[in-house]
């Protein structure tokens, strides 16, 4: 992103599947039909000779839940705030700061070049929850997430890979008077992105997360997580400043906890 800009966005994204969940929950054959409004800030900054940004992500569900519960049958609806997000991104190397100006002049100039970056989002505990209810919005806890990252353009291709980490804090109010901890739960994504003359785009990723695995009270649970997640994008630049984007996301969870879920969305932004 340019210096001296801003880009303020809304997307909606539709999920709906099977969820997966420990055997000590009780909880069967759940299902989830949830509707999901998030709306964006970023904000690109100079650190010293560095590009640097910030951004605030802020999402509101709507959502039903259905199963099984200690075998019988139970549902659930929410609406309110997941808990916000808010991120640091710095560039290590690859492209100088600078103006819309003097950035095309740049990408116009090296049409094959390679960016390293870093980052951290800080999830923070400020969705709705209820401590006697087993299903919430927010997750009443602080979640960190370091990640590290290439991004290699050439010519009218892009290639992203990235590595991260979610670290948890406890949830010292969690279901029954229970304290929650989490082991760390490591993510890696790639890329692959098609830029077209008629200023549309396309993309197709990919991302496997393991680990997570929990403590109830000191109990060890049987729900460490391995899921792969296969992404498709759409999109466009409108009104030269403004662009959407239509995509779809495939959640599969490769053991006996998880989601199973099927997401497809749309999103909106504008730079100014």
């Amino acid at each position: 992103m340019p210096l001296k800009t801003n880009v303020a966005g809304v997307g909606y994204i539709y999920s709906g599947g099977t969820l997966l969940f420990d055997p000590s929950t009780q909880i069967r054959d759940a299902r989830v039909n949830a509707h999901t409004t998030a709306f964006s800030f970023v904000k690109p900054i100079k650190l010293k000779n560095t590009l640097a940004r910030i951004d605030v992500l802020i999402p509101i569900t709507s959502g039903d839940w259905d199963g099984l519960l200690s075998g019988g049958p139970a549902s659930v609806n929410r609406f309110g705030f997941n808990d916000p997000r808010i991120r640091f991104s710095v560039t290590i190397a690859g492209a100088p700061p600078g103006d819309a100006k003097e950035m095309q002049t740049f990408f116009k100039e090296k049409t094959k070049h390679t960016i390293w970056g870093a980052s951290l989002a800080i999830t923070l505990p400020l969705g709705e929850y209820y401590r006697d209810k087993l299903i919430n919005l927010g997750r009443n806890r602080f979640a960190f997430r370091p990640q590290v990252g290439l991004l290699h353009r050439w010519s009218n291709w892009s290639f992203e890979l990235t590595g991260s980490v979610f670290l948890f804090t406890n949830n010292n109010n969690f279901y029954d008077n229970q304290t929650k901890k989490q082991k760390p739960l490591g993510a890696i994504q790639s890329h692959i992105i098609k830029s077209f003359k008629s200023r549309i785009w396309t993309s197709f990723s990919l991302g496997y997360g393991y680990g997570g695995q929990s403590k109830l009270d000191s109990v060890s649970q049987n729900d460490t997580q391995s899921e792969l997640l296969a992404a498709f994008s759409f999109g466009k630049t409108i009104f030269k400043n403004q662009s959407i984007k239509l995509f779809y996301l495939r959640n599969e969870a490769l053991n006996s906890v998880g989601a199973d879920t099927n997401s497809g969305g749309i999103t909106w932004g504008i730079l100014f």
